[in-house]
């Protein structure tokens, strides 16, 4: 949804964060300009071709190898193959972004279009920071490919723009629409006469009784603990509003320590003091826990609307999963129904990439109802184009994903805060996660150690800051 690892690999870790002396400080003389290979190419432009894509100029794509896995990509590259016969595309997919393609950069020789994403992902930060993304505004200004009388920004779902911009540039295409929530199977509750619960106070009463019934309320990937996170900012949000994720967003001086966190902090921990968690959670990775949950050695489990798909060659017969939202503690800002919703699996053309029109016109091809629509047939999941689902048949997890976002409706929240600042999440309250959900610390320092990693990129004048107004 990739987006699953608890540490970065070093090499994504620290090279990109620093202008001055990060990875891509080489790119301004990268490339030299003297040999074949960095040729740019660069068509016409037309009605018919309004990127002025060069016809026979070659395309090289680099896939993220993780749950999507890379049959989408193929489809997608023979589609732009079938506008564009005499161009020849270079495909590859690997699980490990940054280690496959910093010296590239370094080189000034990036492929032309990059799905940056996983565990070994490059740091946007320093990639935004050194202007080593084209700008992606003339593909949001070009016609649909085959949606009629609409351009290609008019044809995405409500948030993906701004989750892809930085200082105002669109600069990073994220095409799917993921849903985040708390997952629970209908034929195992179903079975035993349960009700997914709406309120906190129900919630405890529900995992009292299933913890009764033998099974484990939660379970979670002990390894990836940040995935535990989502939960919880979500509950402080619907209870406090969207001004809480504005202020994490901003780095906002004890934003992590507002009301409405210490009040969702001290929730949560409830699950932990009362061991609704199943025994060595702590040690599962995403696989590991996702699967135990399927087994149903647990009821409950927190991911986003990738799930269906990662899990699907393991998935019983029947299980029905179904995502729903956080339970309300009570007093909240937003109503029970809104869920977090946000555009995922970033995909970029690199500033020196010798084909950016190209880049942006596959973009274009991935961005069309044909290239949206066989995308959720192979996988499972949502792009962010309006319509994408229409006439295709969903599988259960999926159908419950779009009626969430439908009863959700203008109440949808998000936060941008792992964009913008990649090592807060993946290592500073992933780490605090760890400790919390465990049982180490309680609330009140679980708050303390997220807060005090936002003052650490705060403080960081190596790291860009972004602002975020709505």
């Amino acid at each position: 949804m990739n987006r699953r690892d608890i540490l970065q690999r070093s090499a994504a870790a620290g090279l990109l964060a620093t202008p001055a002396a990060g990875l891509l400080a080489g790119c301004a003389t990268g490339g030299g300009g003297d040999s074949g290979d960095t040729k740019k190419y660069q068509g016409t432009k037309s009605a018919q071709n309004p990127l002025g894509v060069a016809e026979d100029a070659p395309l090289e794509v680099v896939i993220f190898n993780g749950g999507f896995g890379e049959d989408y990509a193929k489809a997608h590259e023979a589609m732009y193959t079938a506008n564009h016969p005499k161009a020849k595309i270079k495909h590859s997919a690997t699980a490990e972004i940054s280690k496959t393609l910093q010296p590239r950069f370094v080189d000034g020789t990036p492929p032309d279009v990059v799905n940056n994403s996983g565990a070994g992902q490059i740091d946007f930060n320093g990639l935004v920071s050194q202007n080593a993304l084209a700008d992606l505004g003339e593909l949001l200004a070009a016609p649909s490919l085959d949606i009629p009388g609409k351009t290609v920004k008019e044809t995405l779902l409500p948030g993906t723009v701004e989750v892809g911009s930085y200082d105002g540039k669109f600069l990073v295409m994220n095409y799917t629409y993921t849903v985040y929530g708390i997952w629970h199977s209908t034929k195992l509750f179903a079975d035993r006469g349960w009700d997914y619960a709406k309120t906190w106070d129900d919630h405890i009463a529900l995992c009292k009784k299933i913890k009764a019934a033998g099974i484990a309320p939660w379970t979670y990937a002990g390894k990836h603990p940040r995935y535990m996170s989502w939960p919880v900012i979500s509950t402080a949000i619907k209870f406090g509003g969207p001004s809480v994720a504005l202020a994490i967003d901003n780095l906002e001086p004890n934003a992590w320590k507002s009301e409405a966190m210490r009040t969702a902090a001290d929730a949560w921990h409830q699950i932990v003091k009362d061991k609704f968690i199943l025994d060595g959670s702590p040690g599962l990775d995403h696989v590991q826990s996702q699967t135990a949950w399927c087994q149903g050695k647990a009821a409950f489990i927190s991911c986003g609307s990738w799930l269906e798909n990662e899990q699907k060659s393991v998935l019983p017969a029947g299980f029905n999963m179904t995502v729903a939202p956080t339970p309300s503690l009570g007093g909240d800002k937003l109503p029970f129904e809104a869920v977090r919703g946000t555009a995922g699996e970033p995909f970029m053309v690199p500033a020196k990439a010798r084909n950016v029109a190209g880049g942006l016109e596959y973009f274009r091809t991935m961005l069309s109802k044909k290239g949206a629509q066989d995308f959720t047939k192979k996988v499972a999941s949502l792009p962010v184009i309006a319509g994408a689902t229409e006439g295709v048949e969903l599988p259960f997890g999926l159908t419950s994903v779009v009626k969430a976002l439908e009863a959700s409706g203008d109440n949808g929240f998000n936060w941008v805060y792992n964009n913008y600042y990649r090592k807060l999440e993946r290592n500073l309250v992933d780490a605090a996660c760890g400790e919390f959900f465990s049982g180490r610390i309680g609330p009140a320092e679980f708050l303390d150690q997220c807060q005090k990693g936002a003052d650490s990129i705060a403080a960081d004048t190596s790291i860009k800051k972004y602002k975020r107004s709505a």
